[in-house]
């Protein structure tokens, strides 16, 4: 009794996990159909500063944040 019931839940979860990973699938091909001219401009500009300085858009405003939030601590520090 107790092997039909672990063969059950053996046979659900592959079967659910399998529908999961199909869905994931479709989800994200639609999001990459459904971007924006905003979204594709930002991506190229990405993409450009980062053949050209090696570091994203994202990584040079976090390190410039941080040189800032550096400053202003050794300022409140002084």
């Amino acid at each position: 009794m107790i092997k039909l019931k672990l063969t059950i839940l053996f046979i659900i979860l592959i079967t659910v996990s399998g529908c999961t990973e199909f869905a994931i699938l479709m989800s994200g091909s639609s999001i990459a159909i459904s971007q924006n001219a905003y979204v594709k401009v930002y991506n190229g500009m990405d993409v450009l500063t980062i053949m050209h300085s090696d570091k994203s858009i994202k990584k040079h405003i976090y390190d410039k944040g941080k040189e800032h939030v550096q400053t202003l601590t050794r300022i409140a520090n002084d």
